[in-house]
């Protein structure tokens, strides 16, 4: 049966007509009805209306037998006038209509099933196209701002945790403004900078390579500098779509080989005049501190390391131990120093409107997170978001335009004092003196405190201009102009003054440096499209041709200064008494590219879908800068087989498989060229060069073989849908440095390796609706990732650099580690299997245990609950794998700075359990034993966690005195519980140098007029 739709063409005007019609004639009854109201006052009845994902706006709210309706409004709120005992209509397109009489209450909350005969009519957006979910060949995963706005985050990554199959995010750190590793279906390439998925926002390429100086930033936020993601605001997304499969990717060609990122910003939306405000406030903190030794404990291991050591008496710098310090006194480093309360503000507003032809959406926001660390330390975000859309009255021309503008500025202390305090000793001194100035206890410590006299500061700007013009040329045929622009800068300085160091010493700001970074990075990119679609027999065929022109300049300028007369000069680098150049960059990236997209539809059920693109690089020699991607993708809708008829219970069911190549391009520009560097130093009064890289124009592009197959069934009108998915990734033609003999005067050429990465994997996604009520709602929905990495050819890899790195036939995630055999009874140090059985323990030779990091699986479970104006929703976020426990950032077990608790030994002497012999340093062949240790599977263990990842309880407050307002109170949380057996602070990020994820705390308003 033929699926009639209200967006093809004239069926809309017969369908409204249809629809309509009851409400331009009053019922036949009029008068009786007119009678039978008369004694009965009309009252304001109020509601929402949801379907199992979440409100609804847009849905016609009718009273039955009378003229008018209202219209519920983006928090799916309604507001209208009738009496008890009549009827009220609820219709939206795709969804069965629903009637609900009215008893004695004035609130009714509706949830709305879609309809059978137009199962699954939204939309997704696959990027130069958009497909009905039902419809769509490929595997594309989706979420919207409702899932969006529930959750107290600035990076949009953060808001994706948990949320899809096959996609993997990191948090990197807690510090405001720190960044996300994302991995879709694994990792591909052996270059860790070369698995980044392809950003688009409305359109617009978004470049998301760090501009940061590692040597600015690299102590206070990882990966060289904020994220460039903080350049986009939440608030402002409408959806983000995560492209995984060839037949998703491939017409995106070589950027589409890790996947593809869409973001779709707010839209305006027709209607009446709308204000919306937002505003909430947050605490957050950190969950999980490690378990460290108590002064009792501490100063017990202490001293047993110097009596093992051969010492009878403390000597004079053992501070800590020889009476120097308090014995007694007892400080917890790591709430004193990241354990404060970082605040948080956030206000959003937004404003929209227009007719039917204009429409218009203006929303600003700004954003404040402080920091865990003593001090006034924030990062802050503003941001304006602009959209306008017309159309034209034969509805033949149509235009629209999204402006997004947002700026950060991050003051940060120059360094993480996360490692600080887990090393600190538990009986060092105060952290000031009796005059409240900086303790120094007579030389004899580094206050902490100091280091925050280091400032880490960074300022972004980020403008993004994403346009279309469409113009339909015939029926059938449209042509649309997609522009974008965009523009990013960045400004950061690691100030360092001479005050951070004892005032003892002596030191003056004659020592004082000051860092700058520039980065500087613009582009635009112009897509001109033909689009064609016509019925063609039982099947309709849509076709897709255009083409892409982009460039990309960015540029990147690093100084430093030392020396300054006064400190206060340091924000001046031409006061420094020394200054060196040490960045000066400029680069120009251009890719210009032939893309199309062949869609068949035959009877609503057989869908073949062909996506081709010729991509063109500058960053390839003159003979290989072009390349051939393509996909073929195809679905079968058996639901709609006359078969399907035998099972009532089946709603809807789809086979899907595709297989395709995509490619990449990320190894940075003028690869393939001989570069030079400057050599800094003057001969003669002139600076000369030296060789950087050797030419090879010979090499090309990464390219990467996808297939996968899946089936999705939904069952009891769609209230159980399950999807199951299986692919295998094949990325061969590796960009990476090949070795090269010294001799050369060079490590490496960049060339293709002859390496081949399989990535393979399974994904689960059940969505259940077990309750749905007119009060009463739950949607249930889980996910599950199994994943497997692994390297199936590198030729010549024994003879290689990468021998100790890589081994074919397991994953690029591996590690090669000597294998701890546990305390030598001997020695009372920590042993090792000797695999060459040589006798004695060298690397790389008895590093034959393999540990593979890579996740075994992961997932999240979501539940979402609604009763009346309630609304519960929470998501568990589970990942199943092993990491660096807190061995491996310790210290040697004896020495100065505390340890976890489990160095104790449990009152046992050092030598036995899990504890090698303890050592204040002297003892060499403990200091060895513990650096192969720390390189051997003793400090890996089970890293699995199961987080309530977010929390969001709101209450929508009934409207009272004034009907056309809506008020909306909510509390939310992020990172609130987490269940682990991890040895170690937190099982994200596994390390004790960075602060983990904070817990986050918050409450908030939403007013819509």
């Amino acid at each position: 049966m033929k699926i009639l739709s209200y967006y093809k063409g004239r069926k809309a005007f017969w369908c409204l007509m249809l629809f309509s019609a009851p409400s331009l004639h009053p019922p036949a009854n009029a008068a009786d009805l007119a009678a039978t109201t008369y004694f009965q006052q009309a009252t304001a009845i109020s509601g929402t209306v949801s379907d199992a994902s979440g409100t609804l706006p847009g849905v016609s709210v009718s009273v039955k037998g009378k003229p008018g309706a209202a219209i519920t409004d983006g928090n799916g709120s309604y507001i209208i006038e009738a009496s008890q005992g009549e009827v009220l209509i609820f219709s939206f397109i795709g969804y069965a209509s629903q009637k609900m009489q009215i008893g004695t209450g004035t609130t009714i909350n509706i949830l709305l099933r879609q309809d059978s005969s137009t199962l699954e009519e939204v939309t997704v957006n696959a990027g130069y196209y958009k497909v009905k979910d039902k419809e769509r060949t490929g595997s594309i995963a989706r979420i919207t701002a409702k899932e969006i706005e529930r959750q107290p985050v600035s990076n949009p990554l953060a808001a994706l945790q948990g949320r899809m199959a096959g996609v993997s995010i990191t948090q990197q750190t807690g510090v405001a403004g720190g960044g996300f590793d994302i991995k879709i279906r694994g990792r591909n390439s052996l270059r860790e900078d070369g698995n980044a998925p392809l950003y688009i926002i409305d359109g617009v390429p978004y470049a998301s390579d760090n501009q940061g100086d590692s040597n600015t930033s690299q102590n206070i936020l990882p990966l060289g500098g904020g994220s460039p993601l903080n350049g986009i605001n939440p608030s402002d997304i409408e959806s983000m779509e995560i492209l995984k499969d060839a037949d998703a990717t491939a017409i995106y060609g070589s950027r589409g080989a890790n996947g593809v990122v869409l973001i779709t910003t707010k839209k305006a939306k027709k209607g009446r005049t709308q204000l919306t405000i937002n505003s909430y406030t947050a605490i957050s903190r950190v969950t999980r501190f490690q378990k460290l030794m108590d002064t009792q404990q501490y100063l017990a291991m202490r001293r047993e390391a110097f009596a093992n050591d051969g010492f009878t008496s403390f000597p004079d710098y053992a501070y800590d131990v020889n009476g120097r310090w308090d014995q007694e006194r007892y400080t917890d480093w790591q709430k004193e120093l990241i354990g404060g309360n970082a605040i948080t503000r956030s206000t959003d507003i937004g404003l929209s409107g227009g007719n039917g032809n204009t429409n218009f959406l203006v929303r600003a926001s700004r954003y404040m997170e402080g920091t865990v660390f003593p001090g006034s330390f924030e990062f802050g975000k503003s941001a304006l978001h602009l959209n306008a859309n017309h159309e034209s009255e034969d509805k033949r021309t149509r235009a629209n335009v999204s402006i997004n503008y947002v700026t950060t500025r991050n003051d940060l202390p120059g360094n993480d004092l996360t490692r600080t305090a887990a090393v600190l000793p538990p009986n060092a001194p105060s952290l000031f003196d009796a005059a409240g100035e900086l303790n120094w206890e007579g030389s004899t410590w580094q206050n902490p405190l100091a280091a925050l006299g280091q400032n880490y500061r960074s300022a972004t700007a980020n403008l993004t201009i994403g346009g279309s013009v469409s113009y339909r040329l015939l029926p059938s045929l449209e042509f649309t102009a997609m522009m974008g622009y965009a523009d990013s800068s960045l400004e950061e300085k690691l100030q360092t003054p001479h005050t951070v160091n004892n005032p003892a010493w002596g030191y003056t700001s004659a020592i004082s440096t000051s860092r700058l970074n520039n980065g500087t990075q613009s582009s635009w990119s112009i897509e001109p499209q033909l689009n064609f679609k016509h019925d063609i027999g039982k099947g309709s065929l849509e076709m897709l041709a255009g083409l892409t022109f982009q460039e990309r300049v960015a540029g990147t300028l690093a100084l430093q200064g030392v020396g300054f007369s006064n400190n206060s000069l340091m924000d001046n680098l031409t006061a420094a008494s020394a200054l060196f150049v040490t960045a000066d960059n400029s680069s120009t990236y251009r890719y210009n590219s032939l893309f199309g997209r062949i869609n068949y539809k035959l009877s609503d059920k057989y869908i073949v879908n062909l996506t081709g693109r010729r991509d063109g690089s500058s960053r390839f020699g003159p003979g290989n800068r072009f390349a051939n991607f393509g996909a073929v993708g195809a679905a079968w809708i058996f639901s709609q087989e006359k078969l399907a008829e035998r099972l009532p219970f089946l709603s809807f069911g789809k086979l899907r498989a595709s297989y395709g190549i995509t490619g990449s391009d990320q190894i940075g520009d003028y690869q393939f060229l001989d570069t030079y560097n400057s050599t800094g130093i003057p001969y003669q009064g002139v600076v000369g060069l030296q060789p950087a890289r050797l030419s090879n124009p010979s090499f090309g592009w990464e390219t990467n073989k996808k297939l996968e197959a899946a089936m999705e069934a939904g069952a009891f009108g769609d209230r159980l849908f399950l999807t199951v998915a299986h692919y295998r990734n094949q990325s061969s033609g590796q960009l990476v440095g090949l070795p090269l003999p010294r001799t050369t005067g060079f490590a490496s050429i960049q060339a293709n390796l002859g390496a081949t990465v399989q990535n393979t994997g399974w994904e689960f996604e059940v969505r259940g609706v077990p309750i749905a009520t007119s009060d009463w709602n739950w949607t249930c929905s889980v996910n599950l990732s199994l994943l497997r990495n692994k390297l199936l050819e590198f030729p010549g890899l024994e003879d290689s650099t990468y021998a100790d790195q890589y081994m074919v036939g397991q994953s690029i995630d591996i590690l090669k580690l000597y294998n701890y055999t546990g305390i030598d009874p001997d020695t009372g140090l920590y042993s090792f299997e000797d695999y060459n059985n040589d006798g004695e323990i060298s690397w790389p030779d008895d590093a034959g245990k393999i540990v593979n990091l890579n996740p075994e699986f992961f997932g999240g479970l979501h539940n979402s609950l609604t009763y009346k104006s309630w609304e519960l929703d929470f998501l568990f976020q589970f990942v199943k794998q092993q990491g660096y426990n807190y061995a491996f950032t310790g210290t040697i077990p004896g020495i100065l700075g505390n340890q976890a608790v489990e160095i104790g030994n449990g009152g046992q002497p050092s030598g036995t359990g899990n504890v090698q012999l303890y050592t204040a340093g002297s003892n060499n062949e403990a200091i060895d034993s513990f650096y192969r240790y720390i390189y051997s599977s003793g400090v890996l263990s089970d890293a699995s966690f199961v987080r309530l990842k977010n929390l969001s309880l709101s209450y929508t407050v009934p409207a009272i005195w004034n009907r056309s307002l809506s008020c909306k109170v909510y509390f939310q949380g992020q990172n609130l519980l987490t269940l682990t057996k991890f040895r170690g602070p937190d099982p994200e990020n596994q390390t004790r140098g960075n602060l983990p994820p904070l817990r986050v705390l918050s409450v908030g308003v939403q007013f819509t007029l």
